[in-house]
């Protein structure tokens, strides 16, 4: 059911971006174009706002964030926390938190979900964002939904947030906050896979990241993944190199939270991946690639509670934000280079003087 507070993923396109922020919005896309996505609903940023502006908070934030040195990381840290104290220490407006609760509900009794922030300023081609908000996973309940929800509108102003928005000029007041709040996935593997070569910048190659359980642990850097290396036109696997994963995060369904399990030997150095999966994973991303219309960050995961050929799910589709963003510039020719060398000692031949 769509209010002005939530909106279904599947109601959800490219057009309601400055409602739902860039993760949201690229759910709904992915959903509406027929991607297999977990389900889910967005609180969208007119809950937020109704949130600042009930509370008085929008006057508050404006008064701390004027001033600031985007240098003085201790005068940012103050401010940063004082925000987010003043947001966690509020109940949210009533049609805002009903509002919530009846998307909730809809999903099922007490379904597991992963709470995540969609900020209106993540995801832009110019302004990498990702990993700045909040995210909470295997979240149960009414209760605690509603209170991951504020917890995500509080990160917004986590210190490492406000000194990236203070750094390029980004107004604070202008960047509202959407969170999604989506079916939790049962991982037997996930990762990240780029349709082009992060090291390199070719775009002929996607490149996949995959470990054991959720893909957490592989964003954030806490285990080393195994590395595939496809080649996007003919459709073959160029290279693979399997890691020895340690750790797996996975849902705990009897303490109702995702926890850090040790990997028994035997799994630590198998492929967290077969050649098949490879080139399904590979497959959605040159998909999305081409839906996006640009190189795509791809989040994915195996559940291991659907069948073969329907279990691989896509969890976020981003722009790449760092080759993007370097200067297009003509590689040299061998001619090129030769001609250069040849006017340089025409016009200084002293310096070619033995």
């Amino acid at each position: 059911m769509s209010t002005d507070f939530t909106l279904p993923f599947d109601q959800i396109s490219q057009a309601d971006f400055a409602r739902v922020g860039g993760k949201c919005a690229s759910l709904g896309e992915m959903t509406q174009a027929g991607v297999a996505v977990p389900p889910g609903f967005a609180v969208t940023t007119d809950a937020f706002a109704a949130m600042l502006d009930h509370h008085g908070v929008r006057a508050e934030i404006e008064r701390h964030m004027t001033g600031l040195d985007p240098d003085n990381l201790d005068q940012i840290d103050r401010a940063a926390q004082a925000i987010q104290i003043r947001i966690r220490s509020h109940h949210l407006p009533a049609t805002v938190e009903a509002a919530i609760r009846t998307a909730y509900a809809g999903m099922g009794d007490d379904m597991p979900v992963a709470v995540r922030s969609s900020a209106t300023a993540e995801d832009l081609p110019d302004a990498s964002f990702a990993g700045q908000q909040d995210t909470y996973l295997w979240v149960q309940g009414g209760d605690d939904v509603v209170e991951k929800v504020r917890d995500c509108w509080a990160s917004l102003f986590t210190t490492r947030a406000v000194a990236y928005r203070e750094k390029n000029k980004i107004p604070h007041i202008d960047v509202l906050m959407s969170v999604g709040v989506q079916k939790m996935v049962n991982a037997r593997a996930a990762g990240v896979a780029m349709t082009l070569d992060p090291g390199t910048g070719d775009r002929t190659r996607i490149v996949i990241d995959s470990s054991w359980g959720l893909g957490e642990l592989v964003v954030s850097g806490l285990v080393t993944p195994d590395n595939f290396v496809v080649e996007k036109v003919l459709e073959e696997i160029l290279d693979r190199t399997i890691a020895d994963k340690h750790v797996e995060l996975v849902g705990d369904a009897a303490l109702g939270e995702a926890v850090e399990r040790d990997i028994c030997s035997d799994r630590r150095t198998q492929p967290s991946l077969s050649d098949d999966e490879v080139m399904a994973v590979a497959m959605l991303a040159k998909q999305l690639e081409k839906q996006n219309k640009c190189p795509q960050d791809v989040e994915w995961a195996i559940d291991a509670d659907l069948p073969p050929g329907e279990n691989l799910l896509a969890l976020q589709s981003r722009p790449e934000t760092i080759w993007s963003q370097k200067k297009k510039t003509k590689p040299k020719t061998a001619y090129a280079t030769g001609m250069m060398s040849i006017v340089g000692t025409l016009t200084n031949p002293i310096s070619t003087r033995k």
